[in-house]
């Protein structure tokens, strides 16, 4: 068996955003979260939802397996029992994530997606974040324009929850005091000082920090025979 790749701890690690999550609908955005997610419900997550993002309820390899009407997909936003996982142009220290504008909104440098479902995503459902390029043009000591809501906004909101921040440096997470982020976990081959440098706040980090779990032999087979054989994975995380 070849070597594990970075880009493969990505996929474990964003696949273990959905473990035990019993039947709740994963809203993956992106290529490895994609996987992730599949393979999540392949594995330790079998009663995981994965929808189409149209109309329809499908399994790992895409085989309708029910309907999922716009009304029922509302409720699940709204209930938090749907799990995001999105991008994210910006990330602060609290969550707080942009993908609308670089600058001031009024006259900003660079006009990116837009707002759009971040608000509400945030504040009724988990979210969680994949950043395939981990930078301090990423990682900022304050958003330009909070989108995604991080903790320090969200006060009263029921279902707001962020369970984890992967990128291709290592895992995050908010288990923190003041609920700011701490390096939860380093992909093989990347050392503390790589992700300080590429991270503008100073972040939280514990004593002993423990490598991203590797992926089991069938996990992996999984990956590179069944959801993704033609490594496309690697157009996102290189070697």
């Amino acid at each position: 068996m070849t070597e594990v790749t970075r880009a493969e701890y990505c996929v474990i690690a964003c696949a273990e955003a959905w473990r035990d999550a019993g039947e709740v609908l994963a809203s993956p955005m992106g290529l490895i979260p994609s996987v992730g997610a599949r393979l999540a419900r392949l594995t330790f997550s079998p009663d995981l939802l994965l929808t189409d993002g149209e109309a329809l309820l499908v399994t790992p390899d895409g085989t309708v397996e029910g309907w999922l009407p716009y009304r029922q997909h509302l409720a699940l936003v709204t209930g938090g029992r749907r799990h995001v996982m999105m991008g994210a142009s910006q990330i602060d220290r609290y969550g707080n994530q942009n993908i609308s504008c670089i600058g001031d909104w009024e006259r900003p440098k660079r006009q990116l997606l837009g707002v759009r479902g971040a608000p509400v995503n945030t504040l009724n459902n988990p979210t969680s974040y994949w950043i395939p390029r981990h930078s301090r043009r990423v990682f900022v000591e304050k958003v330009d324009m909070v989108c995604g809501v991080g903790h320090d906004h969200a006060a009263g909101a029921r279902y707001h929850r962020i369970p984890r921040v992967v990128s291709d440096l290592g895992v995050f997470d908010f288990d923190t005091p003041d609920r700011s982020m701490r390096l939860a976990s380093l992909h093989p081959g990347v050392t503390l000082e790589q992700v300080r440098e590429a991270t503008s706040f100073a972040l939280a980090v514990p004593d002993e920090v423990p490598r991203t779990r590797p992926p089991t032999a069938e996990e992996l087979r999984l990956i590179r025979e069944v959801l993704d054989p033609g490594n496309t994975r690697a157009r996102e995380v290189g070697a």
